[in-house]
């Protein structure tokens, strides 16, 4: 697109809008979400930069969207507020469930019958979100193993969002938030709470005590020092480009032994981006 096309197409759009938002913020905004999260900004998610950024500048009462670039450099607290606008948090208690089936039945259900001489397991749910993976995890392995209290077993969720990781931590659904629960689950994993007359369910003590919420920014150095026997990182490269997503999964495979597991989204592949792990199911992986 020529720069008198760009132009003549910013002038138009931005009259409708509240704030002026020109190609030179979504490209300094989408360079530094990148540098940040490892989010690749593409031209069609334009829009969505802009309504979720809006909100930022009404918020803080900023005239245009060079101011709140302006306010970016100079406040780190902002760029967590930036993260957190951005980010993408769909999720559900055992959303993919055959994931889970698998946990349960190819690996939970055979090593707990073998009986081995170390019962320690690591599980790392990287992107957490509200908690609804960490703790459906949580759940299939009380589920499964007969003894999990003779087990040492922990669960670490990362998010990079803190707002959600608050959440998470809090640990209390409303109603239509756990339409996947099984009656049987809810009567064994949640306790009822109440609030302001509200009626929800509060992540039962068992269930919260195998999980622990950190924030941490995949493109950084990740600072477990593993082994980790299951990594689930689910419907979070998709975001990423091809690049990223290498770096990322090497350093992940640094931290996993060969028969290790690797959970995926649905819509998520290694091909042409690591060879450290072979297909063995609908997007489940096992370190090679």
């Amino acid at each position: 697109m020529s720069p008198n096309i760009a132009a003549l197409r910013d002038a138009t759009v931005n009259r409708l809008r509240e704030f002026a938002f020109h190609d030179e913020d979504f490209r300094q905004l989408r360079t530094l979400v990148k540098s940040l999260t490892g989010i690749n900004l593409g031209e069609h998610k334009r829009e969505l930069v802009y309504s979720r950024l809006a909100r930022r500048l009404r918020a803080l009462q900023l005239r245009s969207f060079a101011d709140y670039r302006e306010l970016l450099r100079r406040d780190e607290r902002e760029l967590t507020e930036l993260c957190n606008a951005i980010t993408t948090n769909l999720t559900a208690f055992f959303r993919e469930p055959h994931h889970f089936q698998y946990l349960r039945d190819a690996w939970l259900t055979p090593l707990s019958a073998a009986r081995p001489a170390t019962r320690r397991l690591r599980i790392w749910s990287a992107a957490c979100s509200s908690g609804e993976e960490a703790y459906s995890i949580a759940m299939t392995v009380l589920e499964t193993l007969p003894d999990p209290a003779h087990w040492d077993v922990r669960i670490l969720a990362t998010d990079l969002d803190s707002e959600m990781l608050a959440r998470a931590r809090r640990g209390i659904y409303p109603p239509q938030r756990l339409q996947g629960v099984s009656p049987r689950r809810l009567q064994r994993f949640f306790v009822e709470h109440c609030e302001n007359g509200a009626v929800s369910r509060r992540i039962a003590p068992e269930v919260a005590a195998l999980v622990t919420f950190k924030q941490l920014n995949l493109m950084r150095a990740l600072p477990m020092k593993g082994p980790l026997d299951a990594v689930f990182c689910r419907n979070v490269v998709i975001y990423f480009d091809k690049e990223t997503q290498r770096d990322l999964f090497a350093r992940i495979a640094r931290l996993q032994r060969p028969g290790d597991l690797l959970f995926l989204g649905h819509s998520e592949s290694l091909f042409k981006v690591s060879e450290s792990y072979a297909l063995i199911g609908k997007s489940i992986y096992r370190r090679v």
